[in-house]
């Protein structure tokens, strides 16, 4: 009789609303994943930790203020009950920013949880007893933290070997490396007279390749420059290829083009025949 293999990474959500978050998970990619047993996804319902017949969870705070915050006393009740995974973290919107960069750190597992606050916010306490952070997911304020949860949820979960299916999807998508991800297109080869490049049909893996990273640059450089600035700016061999396939630069990147006009302009002018 074989075993039943471990999952490669365990996740609580507390909330109040346990049943909502579970009603999401258990569809698409990450129900499928926990059916396979890669995931073990666990929804708890911090109310578990009341000890009145309202199961109440909030009081109203001290010193004044509009709201109610979430209280120590049941909400740490229910996570010493519960018991899940750890480390925990809050998600708040005072949080460390979530990025792909913290999505890979949380995959490698084996577990966290996330704490989802509600009304006006948590307790100092509780965070200071039971979390080992803060998690935000952007500067905006949401009326909880379930829907950021998810989001964590979500970005985490694709990042498990097995849980997409292509494992080469995740090195491949926007923030990986640095860059947005390059477009994508699909059939008819002609829609509405917006063409597909003319190299993505043919069928040549090295001319593809170097057409999405040059895409993905100047995508990046377009839409998120302070990413390339992260990067520490562009590259030559980035410059170049960026040339090569008839993208503008930005002023910035001038010290880095080749001195050759005319070249340039020949690099351009082929290149942007094939797009």
């Amino acid at each position: 009789m074989s075993s039943i293999p471990e999952p490669l990474l365990r996740i609580g959500l507390l909330s109040i609303f346990p049943e909502v978050m579970e009603h999401y998970l258990a569809e698409s990619l990450l129900g499928r994943a926990r059916r396979q047993g890669l995931l073990e996804i666990s929804c708890l319902d911090i109310r578990d930790g009341a000890d009145d017949a309202r199961r109440t969870i909030d009081d109203a705070p001290f010193g004044g203020g509009a709201g109610m915050v979430l209280a120590p006393e049941p909400v740490v009740a229910a996570i010493e009950r519960l018991e899940p995974p750890r480390p925990i973290y809050a998600m708040s919107p005072s949080g460390r920013p979530f990025t792909q960069s913290l999505a890979g750190e949380l995959a490698r597992g084996p577990g966290f949880s996330l704490l989802c606050g509600r009304y006006e916010g948590i307790d100092q306490r509780i965070i200071e007893e039971c979390c080992q952070g803060e998690i935000s997911i952007g500067d905006y304020v949401l009326a909880g933290g379930e829907l950021a949860a998810l989001v964590v949820t979500e970005a985490v979960s694709r990042l498990v070997p097995g849980v997409l299916g292509n494992e080469e999807s995740p090195g491949e998508e926007s923030f990986s490396v640095g860059l947005l991800e390059y477009p994508h297109y699909t059939r008819p080869a002609d829609f509405r007279g917006r063409v597909v490049p003319e190299v993505l049909r043919s069928g040549d893996h090295g001319k593809i390749a170097a057409w999405r990273r040059a895409a993905a640059l100047h995508k990046t450089l377009r839409v998120r420059p302070d990413l390339i600035e992260v990067r520490g700016g562009l590259t030559s061999p980035e410059v170049q290829l960026l040339l090569q396939h008839g993208y503008p630069l930005p002023s910035s990147a001038a010290g880095l083009a080749p001195s050759s006009d005319s070249s340039q302009d020949a690099a351009s002018s082929e290149e942007r025949d094939q797009q």
